[in-house]
């Protein structure tokens, strides 16, 4: 989980590829509607989060091995509080990183619907998980295959389990 760019996809892959499950991305189940507003720099409202999000949950619930690695945004707590409740044992990691650094990869980035001009209400929207979330917070300055790595054996130590 994370804002735009911060390396969701590209860490999801690897991650599902260290644990050897399946992997969704999340941005693949967004409505044609939804791609055309983020691609136009408009951000989606909760009404139109909702249906893409349980989409999201209903993927995850129709693959029928365990574990399933999701690439999603989950910003606000609303929302992973929907994702704990229809995907029991969900865990949460949370990329983050400054947003200069962000700013700058998506500003590299070529051919997806979430450019630089959906970065500052990503940001506005983003409500850092804590407390009773047990998210675990995971830097984006390392390389893909370290942040990976370090995923995994934060997610395979008993002492994160949930």
């Amino acid at each position: 989980m994370g804002v735009a760019g911060t390396g969701k996809s590209e860490i999801g892959r690897r991650l599902a590829g260290l644990l050897d499950c399946a992997f969704i991305e999340a941005d693949d189940l967004h409505s044609p509607e939804n791609v055309e507003r983020m691609r136009n720099g408009h951000p989606l409202t909760d009404e139109l989060r909702m249906p893409w999000l349980n989409s999201v949950c209903d993927s995850a619930l129709a693959i029928d091995e365990s574990p399933v690695v999701i690439a999603c945004s989950v910003l606000k707590s609303s929302y992973r509080e929907l994702f704990r409740e229809r995907l029991p044992g969900v865990r949460f990691l949370f990329l983050n990183g400054a947003p200069e650094l962000i700013s700058a990869r998506l500003e590299a980035r070529e051919g997806h619907f979430a450019t630089g001009s959906l970065l500052e209400s990503q940001l506005a929207t983003l409500e850092v998980p804590g407390g009773v979330e047990e998210a675990i917070w995971l830097g984006i300055t390392l390389p893909p295959d370290l942040i990976a790595e370090r995923a995994a054996v934060e997610l395979l130590d008993p002492a994160h389990s949930t």
